[in-house]
C-alpha cells in the first residue's frame, strides 16, 4: 500500500471521529483521522469538556457563598475569572494533548488540513491541501458549529455578540447579557454567569425553557430558575440587535406582539447548530442531504458507495456520546460484526446547569401521543435523606411506564447529580427492564439513587417514603 492508501480514513478528529479511528485501528484497519484543528473537535476544545470545567468553578463559588449553612465560616469571597477561565483551558489541553497519545498508541495516521472529496473507485477520494488519499472507507465525522439567526443585524461580532466560543472565554466578567435560545448550550451558559453574579436574561421562542424535556422537569426547572434570578422569557424572538458605545439594546417581541427592550453589555447565541456539510464536494457526489444534515441507514452508511457519516454530521440528537456510539457501530458493520443498526431511544441527554436536567426515552407528552396507556411516578427530593443532608433538596425524579406491559418507556429528573443517576434507566431501557425487575432492585442507602427506586413503586402506589 502506498503512503496515501488506508483501509479507513475518518474525516474529523471530534468524539465521533476518533473513536472511530480507535476502533477501527483496534480491529486491523489502517487507518488515518483528517483534522483542520485539534483533535477532540468541539467537544473537548470548546464545548463539554472546558464548559463543565466553568460549571464546576461556579458551583464551587456558590457553596463557598453559602459556607454557613454547613456550620462554616469563609470571607471576603470573590474569584478571578482570568483564573476560571485558565482553569477551563487547561482542563480541555490535558483532554486533547491525551486524544492525540491514543492516535499515536493506536497506530492511527494524523493528517493536518481540510478535507475534500472526489469522486474515487471504491470510496470517495480525499483531498487535503493538494494530496490526495485513497481508502475502501471514508468516514464524515465534520461535525457541526452555531446556528445563527439568518437575519441582517443579529449576526455574532465576537465583542457584544458572542457565540459559545466566546462566552467560553470571557476577558472579563459582564455585569449583564442576554441569552438567545434556552437548550443545553444556552442554560448552562446562562447557569454560569449568573452563579457568577452577572443580570441574566434568557430569550426562548417556544413557550418553555427547556423545550425538549418533560414539560414537568422544565416547569420546575424554570421555577428554580426564576428564584436564582434568571429572568426567563418565552414564547418570545429577538427582532433587533441595536448596539450601542457599552451595551445592546435588544428588542424582544412577547407572542402578543409587544416589543420590550433589554439592555445588556453581551448577548450570547445559543439557537442551535449547523452541520458542517459545506465545501467538502458532496453534492458533486450526489450525497443525500436532508435539513442540513447527511442521510445514513443506521450503520453510518450514505447512499454513495465506501462513504459514511456520523455525529452531528448525520443529525440529532447533537450529543458526543452519541457520536462516538454511532462511529463504532459503524466500523463494527464494516469489519462484518454482528451489531444492531443505531437507534436513538435510549441516549441520555443531561444538562448540566443548576439544578442539572437528565432524561431517557419518552416524555410522558410522547408516549400519550403514541398511543401508550401510561402509568407515572414521581419522588421528590425534599423526600431524600441524603439530598438533605447535602443541603441540596429541590428536585423530581420521573418514571413513565407502560400500563400494559411494563415497559420503561421513559424517565425524566432535574436535581442535584442527576446527570450521574440517569445511566441506571439507560441500562435498564438497554436491557428491557421492567418495572417488576426495578421494584426489586436494591439500591443503597444513603444515596440520592434511592429516588429512582421510590419513583418506580410510586408509579404503582407503593411508595415507601411519601
Amino acid at each position: 500500500m502506498s503512503a496515501g492508501a488506508f483501509d479507513v480514513i475518518v474525516i474529523g478528529g471530534g468524539p465521533g471521529g476518533y473513536v472511530a479511528a480507535i476502533r477501527a485501528a483496534q480491529l486491523g484497519f489502517r487507518t488515518a483521522v483528517v483534522e483542520r484543528d485539534n483533535l477532540g473537535g468541539i467537544c473537548l476544545n470548546w464545548g463539554c469538556i472546558p464548559t463543565k470545567a466553568l460549571l464546576r468553578s461556579a458551583e464551587v463559588y456558590h457553596l463557598m457563598q453559602h459556607a454557613g449553612d454547613f456550620g462554616l465560616s469563609a470571607e471576603k469571597i470573590t474569584f478571578d475569572i482570568k483564573a476560571v477561565v485558565q482553569r477551563s483551558r487547561k482542563v480541555s489541553s490535558r483532554l486533547t494533548g491525551g486524544i492525540g497519545m491514543l492516535m499515536k498508541k493506536h497506530k492511527i495516521t494524523v493528517i493536518e488540513g481540510t478535507a475534500a472529496l472526489e469522486k474515487g473507485k471504491d470510496a470517495p477520494t480525499v483531498v487535503v491541501g493538494g494530496d490526495r488519499y485513497t481508502a475502501k472507507h471514508v468516514i464524515l465525522a465534520t461535525g457541526a458549529r452555531a446556528r445563527t439567526i439568518p437575519q441582517a443585524g443579529l449576526e455574532p461580532d465576537g465583542d457584544k455578540i458572542w457565540t459559545y466560543r466566546e462566552a467560553m472565554v470571557p476577558d472579563a466578567m459582564p455585569k449583564s447579557l442576554l441569552v438567545i435560545g434556552s437548550g443545553a448550550i444556552g442554560i448552562e451558559f446562562a447557569s454560569f454567569y449568573n452563579t457568577m453574579g452577572a443580570d441574566v436574561t434568557v430569550v426562548e421562542m417556544m413557550d418553555r425553557v427547556l423545550p425538549v424535556e418533560d414539560a414537568e422537569i422544565s416547569a420546575f426547572a424554570a421555577k428554580s430558575f426564576r428564584k436564582q434570578g434568571l429572568k426567563l422569557m418565552v414564547s418570545a424572538q429577538v427582532e433587533k440587535l441595536e448596539k450601542t458605545a457599552g451595551t445592546v439594546k435588544v428588542h424582544v417581541k412577547d407572542a402578543k406582539g409587544k416589543v420590550e427592550i433589554v439592555e445588556v453589555e453581551k448577548v450570547i447565541m445559543a439557537v442551535g447548530i449547523a452541520a458542517n456539510i459545506e465545501n467538502m464536494g458532496l453534492e458533486a457526489l450526489g450525497v443525500k442531504i436532508d435539513r442540513g444534515h447527511v442521510v445514513n441507514d443506521g450503520y453510518g452508511r450514505t447512499n454513495v458507495k465506501g462513504l459514511y457519516a456520523i455525529g452531528d454530521v448525520a443529525g440529532p440528537p447533537w450529543l458526543a456520546h452519541k457520536a462516538s456510539h454511532e462511529g463504532v457501530v459503524c466500523i463494527e458493520k464494516i469489519a462484518g460484526e454482528n451489531v444492531h443498526a443505531f437507534e436513538t431511544g435510549n441516549i441520555p441527554g443531561c444538562t448540566y446547569c443548576h439544578p442539572q436536567v437528565a432524561s431517557v426515552g419518552l416524555t410522558e407528552e410522547k408516549a400519550r401521543a403514541a398511543g401508550h396507556a401510561v402509568k407515572v411516578g414521581r419522588f421528590p427530593f425534599v423526600g431524600n435523606g441524603k439530598a438533605i443532608a447535602l443541603g441540596d433538596d429541590q428536585g423530581l425524579v420521573k418514571t413513565i411506564f407502560d400500563a400494559g406491559t411494563g415497559e420503561l418507556l421513559g424517565a425524566h429528573m432535574v436535581g442535584p447529580e442527576v446527570t450521574e443517576m440517569i445511566q441506571g434507566y439507560v441500562v435498564g431501557r438497554q436491557l428491557e427492564t421492567t418495572e417488576a425487575e426495578l421494584m426489586h432492585t436494591v439500591f443503597p442507602h444513603p444515596t440520592l439513587s434511592e429516588m429512582m427506586h421510590e419513583s418506580v413503586l410510586d408509579a404503582y402506589g407503593k411508595a415507601l417514603h411519601i
